[in-house]
């Protein structure tokens, strides 16, 4: 439990550097080989009408078309470039239940309690601060609300392991981390 959840440390300023770096090219890397994973979280979801969503990590918006008209959709991302990738998404799709923010996850600006789910697509092995930005995903999830986390984790292969630690020094260029730790990042949030 109080083992490191990465062996790699990055700053806010890097992780907001690469994405607005990637912003041009983010779909064409992360779109495809992603989308089945983004299409069956949200089904699994079971979004009943009415539901207050937040998406914390919105990047350029891939996943805003597969949300159903009839929730509410808030969706917040630190880098600006990969908002206005996403700005153009909701014009395209004429998604008037989404609501676009940049906001860091660490230090959200919502009061306790203020959505039903909170979903964090690929995400959180992407930040300086998963501890905090978990703190405060639950924060303003409802009492008996939904934590959803989509994400690659450190297999549990002792090869393959081995090689998601070995290049992770190289996939945080990428925007993540291959060596991020499932159990350890269970037991130190607790969830």
């Amino acid at each position: 439990a109080t083992r490191s959840l990465s062996a790699i440390s990055i700053e806010t300023s890097f992780v907001e550097g690469v994405y607005e770096k990637l912003a041009s090219v983010y779909d064409l890397i992360y779109g495809l080989p992603l989308h089945h994973g983004r299409t069956k979280a949200i089904r699994r979801m079971a979004i009943r009408r009415g539901d207050h969503i937040l998406e914390v990590g919105v990047g350029t918006g891939m996943s805003l078309p597969l949300y159903p008209r009839q929730c509410t959709l808030t969706a917040i991302d630190l880098s600006d470039k990969m908002l206005e990738r996403a700005r153009t998404r909701v014009q395209q799709y004429s998604l008037r239940n989404v609501r676009l923010i940049q906001m860091d996850a660490t230090k959200l600006k919502f009061p306790d309690n203020s959505f039903d789910i909170v979903f964090a697509p690929y995400f959180i092995n992407c930040v300086p601060d998963p501890l905090a930005v978990t703190r405060e995903m639950r924060r303003v999830c409802k009492h008996g609300g939904r934590l959803v986390f989509l994400n690659h984790f450190l297999s549990d292969r002792p090869f393959t392991s081995k090689l998601e630690r070995a290049i992770a020094p190289l996939t945080v260029h990428l925007g993540f981390k291959s060596d991020f730790d499932l159990p350890a990042f269970l037991a130190q949030t607790g969830l």
